[in-house]
C-alpha cells in the first residue's frame, strides 16, 4: 500500500511539473458549464462583431454537444430532468449564432422541453436581465431606483453593505433597468412563443409583498437626497464611474464573465459605440479567458490561476517538494507577484488596514479574498523565513487576514461586516448568496487552519478563540458543517481540520460528531462522493458514486483527527492510489456558486487534494516524504 501512495503521489506530483505554466503558474479550467459560452455568443451578435465567427461555431460545437436526449440541457450530470435556464440560454445562442435552424430536430426539441417545463418567464435572474436587454421580453418591473446608489454610509442600508459581487452585477443591472435599455439586431432570434404569454417577473407579488416595508424605507432614503443639479444624471454618472474605476489590466469589469457583459450593456445605455475602445477591450479581455477542454473552447466565468497555483505549490510542499526546486520557485514567484498592492472595496470596512491580500484570477489587483489568501500564505511559509520580500509579503498578508475577521467571530470571502441579514431578505433570486458576504464555514475553518498550523496561534489567542466560537455554533445537528464554496463534505473538512489546528481537542464531541457523520457515509469501496442536490435539499445527498476529491477531502479529515492508520482511512487512500472512480465523477461539479444556478468543475481539484491528503496519510503512516522526483524536471 505504502509502495502504492508513493507512485500517486509521485504520478500527481511530476503531472503538475509538466502543467506548469512558463510563468510559474497553473492554468487548469475553471469550467461553470455553458451559461457564459451562450452569454458570449448572444453579446457578440448583439455589437455585430463579425469577425468571431470561427470562436462563434467553435462555442456552437461545445454547447451542442452538451445536449440532452430529450432535448435539454443539464447543469450537473444526476440532475433528474434537465434545467430549464440551461436549455433556454442554449436554445437562444445557438438560434443567434446562425448556425442552427429553428426547424432542426434538436433545437425544436429544446424548444419542447422549455414549453413543457413553463416557458422562458421561469428562468433564473441573470438570464431575465439579458432577454429584456437584447430585445425578447419587456423589462419586467423593479422597484427600486438607480439613485438608492447614493445613499449615504450614515444611512442603514447603503451601496457598500452589498458583496462586491452583488455591487459588481447590481450597478450595471440598476442603471439598464432604470433605462429599460433594449437592443435588437436584424439577426435576433424570435423567442416571443418561448413566453406562453406570461410577464417575465424578477419576483412574485408575495415576495413583493413580504419585502414592501424594506423597499418603501429605501425609497423614503431616496427621498430625502438633497442636490440642485438632476439627480438621476448624477447617478447615472456615478454608475458608470464605478464600472470604469474597477477595470482590470486586461479590460474586464473586476474579472468577472457576468459583471463585465452587464457592464457591455450598461455603457451602450450611456451613449457608448459598439466599437469604444473601453467595450472593445472589455470584448478582448473576456476572448483572453477562453480555454480549451478536451479539445472544445469554454468562455471561462473568470480564471482559477492564482487559486491553482497556491493550492498546488502549498500540496507539493506538503508532499515533501523542496522549497528550492525550480517549480516551488518558480510558482512561488509568481503569487509574490499576485499579491494586491491597491486598495480595494474593502477598505471602506477597514480603512486603516494595509493592503496584503491575494485574489482568485490572473487579471485580478483590485479584490482580494479570505480563501486565497490564505492559501498563497501556506505556500510561501518556508522563503518567508529566509528572504525578506517574501517576509514583507508575509507580514501584510497575515496583517490583512487577521483584520477581516467579522464581528461574529467568523470569516467572510471578500469584505468585512458585510452581512446585513435585512438584505438577504430582498426578493432578488439567489440573494442570500450575491447580496451579503457573512461568515461561511469554509472561510473560517481554512482561516483557523492556517492560523494555528502556520503562525502557532491557537484558541487562547482572542481572534481565533471568538473563530472557534462562532464555528462550533454552526454545526448541523447530524455532525457535518455546511460550505458556501463546497457543500457538506467541503464544509466538514474545512471545520474540523480549523479547529483542530488551533487546539481543539479531537475527543471534543463536535469532532467525534463529525467523525461519525464521515465514516457513516463512507462508500462500499472506501470513497465518498456528494451530489450537487445537497445544496439544494438542504441536506446532504450522496452522489452514489465515489470521486477523488471527496474522498479526499473526508480522508484528509480523518487523517487530521487519528492518531494512527485506521481501517477507514485505509480503505480511502486505497479508492485513491488504485483509480476506482467512474469516469463520468472525475468531471462532476465539486464547487459551488450560486445555488440552484451556478456550478464549479475546478479541473486541478482531482489532483492537487488527493496529493494533499496521501501526503498526509504518509505522514501519519510514518513514511518518507515525498522528495524523489526527477531533479531535471524541477
Amino acid at each position: 500500500m505504502r509502495d502504492g501512495v508513493k507512485m500517486e503521489m509521485n504520478r500527481i506530483a511530476n503531472q503538475f511539473v509538466l502543467d506548469q505554466a512558463e510563468n510559474g503558474a497553473w492554468q487548469y479550467p475553471f469550467e461553470t458549464g455553458i451559461a457564459s459560452d451562450c452569454s458570449m455568443i448572444i453579446l457578440l451578435r448583439t455589437l455585430e462583431i463579425n469577425d468571431e465567427e470561427e470562436l462563434i461555431k467553435e462555442l456552437v460545437e461545445r454547447i451542442a454537444g452538451k445536449q440532452e436526449e430529450d432535448g435539454s440541457w443539464k447543469l450537473f450530470h444526476d440532475q433528474e430532468k434537465g434545467n430549464v435556464t440551461s436549455t433556454v440560454e442554449a436554445y437562444y445562442a445557438l438560434l443567434y449564432s446562425g448556425y442552427r435552424d429553428p426547424k432542426d430536430e434538436k433545437i425544436q426539441a429544446a424548444r419542447r422541453f422549455i414549453l413543457a417545463n413553463g416557458g422562458a418567464s421561469e428562468v433564473h435572474l441573470f438570464l431575465k436581465i439579458l432577454l429584456a436587454l437584447t430585445g425578447q421580453c419587456a423589462w419586467p418591473h423593479f422597484p427600486i431606483n438607480i439613485e438608492v446608489m447614493l445613499l449615504p454610509d450614515s444611512f442603514p442600508i447603503n451601496l457598500f453593505d452589498l458583496s462586491v459581487y452583488g455591487r459588481a452585477n447590481l450597478i450595471p443591472f440598476l442603471l439598464l433597468a432604470n433605462l429599460n435599455f433594449r437592443r435588437r439586431t436584424p439577426r435576433s432570434p424570435d423567442l416571443s412563443d418561448l413566453f406562453q404569454q406570461r410577464d417575465v417577473r424578477f419576483f412574485t407579488e408575495d415576495q413583493e409583498e413580504d419585502v414592501r416595508s424594506v423597499i418603501q424605507f429605501i425609497k423614503q432614503g431616496v427621498k430625502s437626497l438633497k442636490y440642485h443639479g438632476n439627480l438621476r444624471e448624477l447617478t447615472l454618472y456615478r454608475a458608470e464611474k464605478y464600472m470604469l474605476d474597477r477595470i482590470e489590466p486586461d479590460g474586464t469589469y473586476l474579472n468577472y464573465f457576468s459583471s463585465t457583459i452587464l457592464m457591455i450593456f450598461a455603457l451602450l445605455a450611456r451613449g457608448y459605440s459598439n466599437t469604444h475602445p473601453v467595450i472593445t477591450r472589455a470584448v478582448k479581455g473576456l476572448k483572453a479567458m477562453t480555454c480549451r477542454i478536451d479539445g472544445k473552447l469554454h468562455c471561462q466565468y473568470t480564471t482559477a490561476t492564482v487559486w491553482n497555483t497556491t493550492l498546488i505549490a502549498y500540496a507539493l510542499q506538503e508532499a515533501g517538494v523542496p522549497y528550492s526546486s525550480g517549480t516551488i520557485q518558480k510558482a512561488n514567484q509568481y503569487i509574490l507577484s499576485r499579491q494586491h498592492l491597491k486598495y480595494g472595496d474593502w477598505a471602506i470596512h477597514e480603512p486603516n488596514l494595509l493592503p496584503g491580500g491575494w485574489g482568485f484570477a490572473d487579471m485580478n489587483t483590485i479584490h482580494p479574498d479570505i480563501d486565497d489568501t490564505t492559501a498563497a500564505l501556506r505556500a510561501i511559509r518556508t522563503l518567508a523565513i529566509e528572504q525578506v520580500v517574501y517576509r514583507q509579503a508575509w507580514d501584510r498578508g497575515v496583517n490583512w487576514l487577521l483584520s477581516m475577521q467579522n464581528r461574529d467571530g467568523g470569516w467572510p470571502a471578500f469584505e468585512k461586516n458585510v452581512d446585513k441579514k435585512l438584505l438577504s431578505l430582498m426578493p432578488i433570486e439567489g440573494g442570500k448568496d450575491l447580496l451579503i458576504d457573512p461568515s461561511t464555514v469554509d472561510l473560517t475553518g481554512r482561516t483557523l487552519e492556517f492560523f494555528g498550523n502556520y503562525t502557532h496561534l491557537d484558541q487562547q489567542h482572542p481572534k481565533m478563540k471568538r473563530g472557534v466560537r462562532w464555528l462550533l455554533k454552526q454545526q448541523k445537528a447530524d455532525g457535518s458543517w455546511v460550505g458556501r464554496w463546497g457543500v457538506y463534505i467541503y464544509g466538514t473538512w474545512a471545520a474540523v481540520t480549523g479547529l483542530l489546528a488551533v487546539g481543539v481537542s479531537k475527543e471534543h464531541p463536535a469532532i467525534q460528531k463529525a467523525l461519525t457523520w464521515l465514516l457513516k457515509n463512507q462508500n462500499s469501496d472506501g470513497g465518498w462522493g456528494e451530489s450537487c442536490k445537497s445544496d439544494l435539499e438542504n441536506s446532504y445527498v450522496p452522489l452514489g458514486e465515489s470521486s477523488r476529491t471527496h474522498t479526499a477531502w473526508a480522508l484528509d479529515t480523518l487523517i487530521t483527527a487519528a492518531t494512527s492508520v485506521t481501517p477507514e482511512i485505509e480503505t480511502g487512500a486505497a479508492f485513491l492510489v488504485e483509480h476506482k472512480e467512474k469516469e463520468w465523477t472525475t468531471t462532476y461539479t465539486k464547487g459551488r456558486g450560486m445555488a440552484g444556478s451556478f456550478y464549479i468543475h475546478y479541473h486541478c481539484y482531482e489532483y492537487v487534494f488527493p496529493l494533499l491528503a496521501l501526503a498526509h496519510y504518509q505522514k501519519l503512516a510514518g513514511g518518507q516524504l515525498l522528495k524523489d522526483l526527477a531533479q531535471e524536471n524541477m
